[in-house]
């Protein structure tokens, strides 16, 4: 039985992360067009190609992260050493140092690489903990909720004082500048980030005796991975899931901006933002019902089940959601809750059905690779990111969009598809992939009932 401490231990190494995703999902490409004054399909182009190595990078740090051997374990060191460099390369992503329009953009794809791969290098060994920790499907189940509940919070905390803590840091010194703004709020995020990844590292334990590990290379490990089936089709849901978050996340802000022209008084930027502040906040506590709402519910009907449900059901509302005009303020708030417990509901899910296939492979391999199928989920997320990213900034181009202007009726249009047509595509093949999946609820217990004798056995 994991102890309570232990598990929020656990929460608070993703809702580290979550902070500074959060951030970077929401309010990344608005900084780069908006305050740093790059282009938006550079921005989208630069999305994409950095991530050409990220994801390379993810089951490399995968790989890593098995051959790891320490008196704290494989993954969890990880946590103590990356926790510094990530504070302070989220710092420098977020800084405008004074250059020319070319050397803002290798500026802008030198930190942002750093970033991408220091998160890397802390966020798969973190999600690969979720494999050690126990061996207990339930258990696996309960932790994964404790990891999305706290993201989820950490994510809100993100949203809800990021515009806030902008607005104070850049009136400091009597001089306005929302560029000092925004490397001011990333250093307080940074520091706190820090701090919960030191406490995650404490206070969780590694248990799970690897089988075989004489037995292993990387040759047979990327083998193993290749003709796993059900790795295969949780990577696609898993990418086609975060299109779909990613893209209505990013678009948001320019949805309140310029299609809503929401003119409240609190925010940074004059105030432009404060409706658009509370929508992201509304979403990222509907987030945390829809985990809450994920192991019971997995539990009664099955996480193929409930998956299936949930992004059926954000799918549908999703394409609704384009006919709201600027003052139909209510069934957007409605709308983003009830899209956001969906899209809360599935990711617990997803990792869970991830600690799943490191033991079905396991036991067809006798082999257990479990950073190297972990890493896949963070590639899964990053790519998901990186495609809606990227789409969000190629959109904003093709339909014209001039920052910090008034924006033509074919802009305003392709703002509104970002956060209706385009993320329910998404919803639709992540459901498409989902049922494709053949892990049932009964088949992963009879597996792991058989790994624990083989455990045994070789422990005798």
């Amino acid at each position: 039985m994991i102890k309570f401490r232990e598990k929020i231990a656990y929460g608070f190494g993703d809702m580290s992360s979550s902070m500074f995703w959060k951030i970077i999902g929401m309010y990344m490409l608005f900084f780069y067009t908006d305050v740093f004054g790059l282009a938006p399909a550079a921005v989208g182009t630069m999305f994409l190609l950095t991530r050409i190595w990220d994801t390379v990078n993810d089951p490399i740090m995968g790989m890593i992260a098995d051959r790891t051997h320490t008196r704290w374990g494989r993954f969890r060191p990880y946590l103590l050493w990356g926790a510094v460099p990530f504070a302070v390369i989220g710092v420098l992503a977020f800084s405008t140092p004074d250059l020319t329009p070319g050397w803002k953009l290798v500026y802008a794809y030198a930190t942002y690489t750093l970033l991408m791969m220091v998160y890397t290098m802390v966020n798969v060994p973190y999600a690969s903990l979720l494999g050690v920790i126990s061996s207990d499907p339930g258990e696996r189940n309960t932790l994964s909720s404790y990891r999305m509940f706290f993201a989820y919070l950490g994510s809100f905390i993100a949203v809800g004082l990021a515009e806030p803590l902008v607005g104070l840091f850049s009136d400091l010194g009597g001089v306005h500048s929302e560029a000092h703004g925004w490397q001011y709020t990333m250093a307080v995020f940074g520091a706190v980030c820090a701090g919960l990844f030191v406490l995650c590292f404490k206070w969780t334990r590694e248990r799970v005796t690897l089988c075989a590990p004489k037995n292993t290379s990387v040759g047979k490990d990327l083998r193993d991975l290749l003709v796993n089936r059900p790795w295969w089709i949780l990577l696609g849901a898993g990418i086609a899931a975060l299109i779909f978050n990613s893209i209505r996340d990013g678009a948001t802000i320019y949805y309140f901006k310029y299609y809503v022209l929401d003119d409240g008084v609190s925010g940074f930027g004059g105030g432009l933002f404060s409706l658009s502040a509370l929508y992201l906040m509304l979403g990222q506590l509907s987030n945390m019902v829809g985990v809450v709402l994920a192991s019971p519910l997995s539990n009664r009907f099955g996480k193929r089940t409930i998956y299936m449900g949930a992004m059926v059901v954000a799918c549908v509302l999703s394409v609704i959601f384009y006919a709201f005009s600027p003052d139909q303020l209510l069934g957007i708030f409605l709308f983003q809750a009830l899209i956001s417990i969906c899209a809360g509901c599935i990711f617990p899910l997803l990792w869970s059905m991830y600690a799943d296939i490191a033991d079905f492979s396991e036991w067809k391999t006798g082999r257990r690779a479990t950073g190297l199928i972990f890493s896949s989920s963070s590639m899964s997320q990053k790519l998901g990111w990186t495609l809606g990213g990227a789409v969000t900034g190629w959109l904003l181009g093709y339909y014209g969009f001039q920052a910090n202007a008034a924006q033509s009726e074919e802009a305003i249009r392709g703002i509104r598809m970002m956060l209706s047509y385009l993320p329910a595509i998404g919803a639709f093949l992540s459901v498409v992939l989902i049922w494709l999946y053949p892990l049932s609820e009964r088949r992963v217990q009879i597996i792991s009932r058989k790994l624990q004798q083989r455990r045994n056995e070789l422990q005798h």
